[in-house]
């Protein structure tokens, strides 16, 4: 097709330089709308005629009188003698339709250059495996103007070896329903030969293949949706380190992106074969595919290690105390569960507070760690279920028994005594007397034993109790050698005193302090950006809105969102969980009645509770 060349009509001079060029080139006279906006063209007029056509993809030659000096216009691509000879008048005719392809040419070079920089920008962002693929596949046959295209990755098999997965299918003029599938990885495949080789295989006809070729394209696919594969290019997608991944099938080069086909017979007319620069393209582009697949692996990798991680330390956690087993996961699954609620409401205070994928995940690890520090409490005091240690009560039942035998002693001592003393004289009157002083103190053992088997449980002590408990050190028992003994000592009367609960004032503190230990810990670890307020998050659990909570005290606007919705899981599943030594399971009711009263003391966030009832997010770790 011969290229245009526009002259001014009203010049003599440009019509008759234009007649020299009617061999080679479309001479065409200027009017309105023409050249048309973005045409390449090259103008031809008189240096003395008013106003000339400019713009990027015009090319203006000017004639103009030999002896003239000027100024000419900087627009003017090139001057010309009037009366230059038909050669040199063709040869800058041809120069500058070169040039103005070079611009064009560097103009495209840009853009293409510049729609890889924001593939690979938008590749190397994006964390979902299965929109990485979308993406790769989408922005593969945009940038070649491909109808449809497949995806296929290089994977290991268990036992070894390796197969070719189906991972993606596309098509602009029809809908395809797709499935995933395994294929073996031989060359008898066009994808399998690419991803073997590491060389594309750029077909004008797919159905005909280069002679020798190992390859056949299945029909079946085209025979089942009544499509037809005309052009097909196949690129590797080789990572640095020169393996082969994958390969990137794109199908139907279109002249005009925008069209879809109707029938094979448009396919048949309209489809053209992937040039070379497609073929370049597919390529730089199915490399830095294969980079971003290769870093998303890695990714899921290390997220799958350190998701690993995580199961065992709180399973770390929960083996020194088997009675709490499971109630980091339940708590991660309560606190996320309430934060994805939060993050769909459309009313209330938090109806602008919003959580990204990555924020959803730093909650569930800072839930699932929040307990960790307890790895830096006594065990003892982790799993003391009632108020004495295993062993200390039996230690008192055995300080009763030789109270008992020394009482027992003492009293036979008196009887042997006045026997040696008194004889037989009234023996039967002073021994029943002194039977009856011995059967009351031992009955006053039994229970004193009572009562302190009764006090250690955990349970909530009546204030009389707590002062009968706290006077048995001060009632001594004489044995036979005169010393005195008391059941328990002081310190013991303190532990039995505790009104709620099996933990002395010390022990709370100790049980308390595993926050500070779970924050010291979180903080040694070198947390990536987006996780980096775990330490935070989980060591603000046990904070209550007015101030009244640990290990800081801080109030309402000092604590952590999430902190606050953690807090509510926390309470929830302790009160509900029915393998606690020390307490029963409250039943949900009851258990959202006292997250009620927590609500009305101000320690926990009224709204939040709102959403946490109203969404039912306490049935996510409903025990059936």
């Amino acid at each position: 097709m011969r290229r245009p060349v526009f002259y001014d009509a009203r010049s003599p001079a440009a019509s008759s330089a234009v007649s020299l060029l009617t061999d080679e080139f479309e001479v065409r006279p200027l009017g309105a709308g023409s050249p048309g906006p973005g045409e390449p063209s090259v103008v031809l007029i008189d240096a003395d005629t008013p106003g000339s056509p400019t713009g990027g993809t015009v090319r203006v030659l000017a004639l103009v009188d030999p002896a003239a000096t000027g100024p000419w216009p900087d627009e003017w691509w090139a001057l010309l003698p009037r009366g230059v000879s038909g050669p040199v008048l063709a040869r800058t005719v041809r120069n500058a339709f070169g040039d103005l392809d070079a611009t064009a040419e560097v103009a495209r070079l840009g853009r293409e250059l510049g729609d890889l920089n924001a593939i690979g920008i938008r590749l190397s962002s994006e964390r979902n495996p299965a929109a990485l693929l979308e993406t790769i596949l989408s922005k593969a046959r945009e940038i070649t103007q491909s109808d449809a295209g497949s995806l296929y990755l290089v994977e290991e098999m268990a036992g070894g070896g390796r197969h070719l997965r189906f991972a993606l299918a596309q098509n602009d003029s029809m809908e395809i329903p797709f499935q995933t599938a395994l294929l073996p990885l031989t060359s008898e495949s066009v994808a399998g030969h690419v991803a073997l080789t590491g060389e594309a295989v750029n077909l004008g006809d797919a159905y005909a293949p280069p002679p020798g070729s190992p390859f056949r394209i299945n029909p079946s696919f085209d025979e089942r949706a009544g499509y037809l594969t005309k052009s097909m290019l196949v690129v590797p997608m080789w990572t640095p380190q020169g393996e082969t991944i994958g390969a990137l099938q794109l199908i139907n080069c279109k002249r005009d992106p925008r069209m879809r086909f109707a029938s094979k017979a448009e396919i048949e007319r309209h489809v053209q074969p992937f040039d070379a620069r497609f073929e370049k393209l597919a390529g730089s582009l199915a490399s830095q595919a294969a980079v971003a697949l290769q870093n998303n692996r890695l990714y899921e990798s290390i997220q799958r290690l350190f998701e690993g991680f995580v199961r065992a330390a709180v399973i770390a956690i929960e083996s020194r105390d088997p009675t709490t087993s499971g109630h980091s996961f339940r708590v991660a699954d309560l606190t996320v569960g309430l934060a994805e609620v939060v993050d769909g409401c459309q009313t209330g205070p938090y109806r602008a507070l919003r959580f990204t994928a990555d924020e959803l995940m730093e909650l569930r690890y800072a839930s699932l760690l929040h307990d960790f520090g307890k790895v830096g409490v006594r065990e003892q005091v982790l799993v003391k279920a009632k108020k004495f240690y295993p062993g200390e009560l039996e230690r008192i039942r055995q300080r009763v028994e030789l109270i008992k035998r020394g009482l027992e002693l003492r009293y036979a001592r008196k009887k042997l005594e006045y026997l040696l003393t008194r004889g037989q004289e009234r023996y039967a009157e002073q021994a029943a007397v002194l039977d009856a002083e011995l059967g009351a103190a031992l009955a006053e053992l039994d229970d004193t034993l009572d009562r302190i088997v009764t006090a250690n449980e955990p349970t909530v002590l009546p204030r009389d109790v707590v002062t009968q408990i706290q006077q048995i050190p001060q009632k001594f028992f004489e044995d036979h050698r005169g010393n005195r003994r008391a059941v328990i000592t002081p310190d013991e009367a303190r532990a039995l005193a505790i009104t709620k609960g099996s933990l002395t004032v010390e022990e709370y503190r100790e049980l308390q302090s595993h926050v500070v230990h779970t924050f010291q810990f979180l903080a040694q670890i070198p947390w990536t950006r987006e996780f980096r307020r775990i330490p935070e998050i989980a060591r603000a659990h046990h904070e209550k809105l007015n101030g009244s909570g640990y290990p800081y005290g801080l109030k309402s606007d000092e604590i952590p969102v999430q902190s606050k919705m953690m807090a509510i899981g926390d309470i929830f599943d302790a009160l509900t969980a029915g393998d606690r030594p020390y307490k029963g399971a409250v039943p949900v009711e009851a258990a959202l009645d006292i997250l009620g009263e927590e609500r009305v003391a101000g320690n926990i966030d009224r709204d939040l509770l709102d959403l946490f009832i109203e969404a039912k997010v306490y049935e996510r770790t409903r025990r059936d």
